[in-house]
C-alpha cells in the first residue's frame, strides 16, 4: 500500500524521497526490519496471551531428555510468523505482482490448514491432530492452484539470453538488447548437467505437435509433490527448540538470492542464469518472511518459550516450495533443503524398515534409535542446542553448495 502511495507522490508532486520506494533494495530491507520488530516487539505479547489461554503443546513421554519440562509451554506460535511477514508485504509489496499473489495465497492456505491441525489439538484434546488425509488433501489442493497459476497466468513468463552475434544486431536506442522476449516457458534449473536448464515440454514431446498445450500434466503434479514433500519436511524438522525456524531462515536467504538474481536482467547476464521477468519482487516477501522467523527465534532457541506448530512449520514449508517453484530452483530442493528432506527420509526408511523386517523376521527392526533424524541424535545423548548448532552448520554448506551449483555446468 505505501508503495502505490509513494509512487502517487513522486509522479504528482515529485516528493522528494518518495523514489526511494521504486528500489527492490530499500523495500526489502524495510520489509526485514519491519517484519523483525514485529515478530520481536509483539512476539512476546502474543505468547503471553496464548500462555493465558492455555494454549499449551501437548508433549507425548518418549523418553527425551528435557521432553516433560516442554510440557504446556505455548503453542501455533506460528501466527507470529504469518503476521509479522504479511504486515510488511501489504505495505511494501506491489499487490498486483503475480508473485506476490501466489506466495499470500500459499501463506493463507497452509495457514489455515496448520491453524485447524493445531486447534484439534489444542481445544478438541485430541493429539492426533488433522487426519493426515486432510492435511495431504490441502497439499494436493495448493500444489494445483499454485502449478496451475504459473502455468496458465500470462504474466508468468522468461526471457532467454540471444546469442552472440544476435546481440550485436539487436539493439535499442545504442543499447545492446541481451535477451529475447518474454513468453512462455516451463524451463527450470537443473544442477550438475552441461546446460543447467530442463524443459518439462520435452518429457511429452511425443504427444505430437500440440504437445507444449499439455506440458501442464507434468508440470502440476510435479508442484503437486514438492508442496507436499517440502511442507512434511518442515513439519517433521520442527521436533526440538530452534531447528526448523533456523534451518528455514537459512533456505529462505539462499532463495532470496536466487530471486534477486533471476529478476535483474543485469545480474541474469552477467551470472547466464534464467531472467524471470517481475519475479523480483518476491525479494520483499522473502526479506519479509525471512525477518520474521529470525525474529521467531528469539523466543523459539533453547529453551524455547514458545513452539510454532504446524501453523507455522506447514506454512514455512509451503512457502519454501512456491518461491523454489517460482524461481525456477524445484530440482535444487533435494540440495538446499537437504535437512528437510533428510529429516524425512529418516522417517521412511525407518516405517517401510520396521514393517518389512516385521513381516519377514516377526520382530520389527529400526535403523535409527528414533526417527525423525534429530530424535536419533537426541538418544544417543547429545544436547539439543548441539544438533541444531551442527544441523545448521550443514544447512548453511548445503545454500553454499546449492548457490555453487548454478556455474556447475
Amino acid at each position: 500500500m505505501l508503495y502505490y502511495l509513494f509512487d502517487y507522490l513522486e509522479n504528482q508532486y515529485n516528493l522528494a524521497g518518495a523514489g526511494l520506494f521504486q528500489y527492490i533494495s530499500f523495500r526489502s530491507s524495510v520489509a526485514f526490519i519491519m517484519a523483525l520488530a514485529i515478530s520481536t516487539v509483539f512476539g512476546k505479547r502474543i505468547i503471553d496471551y496464548l500462555r493465558s489461554m492455555q494454549i499449551g503443546e501437548s508433549v507425548r513421554d518418549l523418553g527425551l531428555e528435557g521432553q516433560v519440562q516442554k510440557q504446556g509451554t505455548p503453542t501455533m506460535g506460528g501466527l507470529i510468523i504469518i503476521g509479522a511477514t504479511l504486515l510488511p508485504v501489504l505495505l511494501l509489496a506491489k499487490l498486483d505482482n503475480i508473485y506476490i499473489v501466489i506466495l499470500l495465497i500459499t501463506t493463507l492456505w497452509m495457514g489455515t490448514v496448520g491453524f485447524i491441525d493445531d486447534y484439534i489439538k489444542v481445544f478438541k484434546k485430541d493429539k492426533a491432530g488433522l487426519k493426515g488425509k486432510f492435511k495431504v488433501l490441502g497439499q494436493v489442493g495448493l500444489g494445483v492452484i499454485v502449478g496451475g497459476m504459473l502455468f496458465f497466468h500470462p504474466e508468468v513468463t522468461m526471457k532467454e539470453q540471444l546469442p552472440t552475434h544476435q546481440v550485436e544486431r539487436n539493439t535499442e536506442n545504442g543499447v545492446p538488447k541481451l535477451f529475447g522476449e518474454a513468453h512462455k516457458t516451463v524451463k527450470t534449473t537443473m544442477p550438475f548437467i552441461k546446460n543447467n536448464e530442463f524443459d518439462y515440454f520435452k518429457a511429452i514431446s511425443w504427444l505430437g505437435e500440440d504437445y507444449r498445450s499439455w506440458a501442464w500434466l507434468i508440470f502440476i503434479p510435479v508442484v503437486v509433490f514438492i508442496v507436499t514433500a517440502v511442507s512434511n519436511g518442515a513439519n517433521l524438522t520442527d521436533g526440538i527448540d530452534g531447528l526448523a525456524a533456523g534451518s528455514s531462515v537459512i533456505i529462505v536467504a539462499t532463495l532470496g538470492v536466487f530471486a534477486w538474481v533471476s529478476g535483474n536482467i543485469i545480474f541474469a547476464d552477467y551470472l547466464d542464469v534464467m531472467y524471470i521477468p517481475n519475479s523480483g519482487e518476491m525479494v520483499i516477501y522473502i526479506s519479509a518472511f525471512a525477518g520474521a522467523l529470525v525474529g521467531f527465534l528469539w523466543y523459539n532457541t533453547f529453551p524455547a518459550q514458545v513452539f510454532m506448530g504446524d501453523t507455522g512449520s506447514l506454512t514455512i514449508g509451503g512457502i519454501i516450495a512456491v518461491i523454489a517453484v517460482a524461481t525456477r530452483k524445484e530440482l535444487l530442493i533435494p540440495v538446499l533443503a537437504g535437512i528437510f528432506m533428510i529429516e524425512n527420509l529418516s522417517v521412511v526408511l525407518q516405517v517401510f524398515y520396521f514393517k518389512y523386517t516385521r513381516k519377514r523376521y516377526g520382530e520389527g527392526r529400526r535403523i535409527f534409535k528414533m526417527a525423525p533424524l534429530h530424535h536419533h541424535y537426541q538418544k544417543s545423548g547429545y544436547h539439543e542446542s548441539k544438533i541444531v548448532a551442527r544441523f545448521l552448520i550443514v544447512g548453511i554448506l548445503l545454500a553454499a553448495i546449492s548457490v555453487i551449483t548454478l556455474k556447475l555446468r
